[in-house]
């Protein structure tokens, strides 16, 4: 019962910590106190934390099988993980007027935008791949809870995200937003540039090489 008492005091706060902070009048308080950097920085640090511990909290609850742990499960995350990185990668290397990421210098352009064009939530898209990957690996009642919640976090964000973006951008939210969708399967346009492409592969070089000393589990089946 400890394993999960301690799973779900982690999910209570790592819910919370994403919906008490977030609403604006509390959001405004905490940066009139801590000033914009410092709130960032104490919020990042603090979800960063409390992640971690839900992580963590999820392996130490006891094993309640709820997909079964087939062998053919274990090459989902495989498999998807590189679609996860090219999407997180694609995601941060361009200007994104409607959601998250958007690290690039270029201006965003409605007539070719890019990645945008298959999603305009390249990094939520990411994360609820992952996340669903993650899920089939990873078949017990705790994990499912984890991954399920992160896979839901994602599919609910890209619609919320859209409403506030439509509402913010009035009647240009048609204009800018023509040639792009919430999720479709059209090719970019145009394709990412090749140090996307290579920083994705890297970066799902380097999270192989990683996941066995950091999360203690070997990805390879």
């Amino acid at each position: 019962m400890a394993g999960w008492g301690s799973f779900l005091a982690a999910l209570l706060v790592f819910l919370l910590s994403h919906v008490i902070p977030t609403r604006p009048a509390v959001r405004e308080r905490l940066i009139d106190t801590l000033g914009r950097t410092g709130y960032f920085a104490a919020y990042s640090t603090f979800s960063l934390a409390v992640l971690a511990w839900l992580i963590i909290a999820a392996a130490q609850a006891p094993y309640v099988e709820v997909i079964p742990p087939l062998a053919v499960f274990r090459w989902v995350p495989l498999l998807v993980m590189p679609i996860v990185c090219w999407l997180a990668v694609a995601g941060l290397a361009i200007q994104n007027l409607f959601s998250f990421g958007g690290l690039g210098r270029m201006p965003f352009d409605p007539d070719n935008p890019g990645i945008l064009r298959t999603t305009r939530h390249p990094i939520l898209v990411a994360l609820m791949l992952w996340a669903f990957a993650h899920m089939l690996a990873n078949g017990s009642l705790s994990h499912v809870i984890l991954f399920g919640l992160f896979a839901g976090f994602a599919w609910m964000g890209m619609a919320l995200i859209d409403r506030r973006k439509q509402r913010q951008l009035g009647q240009d939210w048609e204009r800018l937003s023509r040639n792009t969708a919430r999720l479709s399967l059209r090719i970019p346009k145009p394709l990412p540039r090749a140090l996307v492409w290579l920083t994705a592969i890297v970066a799902y070089a380097v999270l192989l090489h990683l996941h066995a000393p950091v999360i203690g589990l070997s990805p390879l089946p």
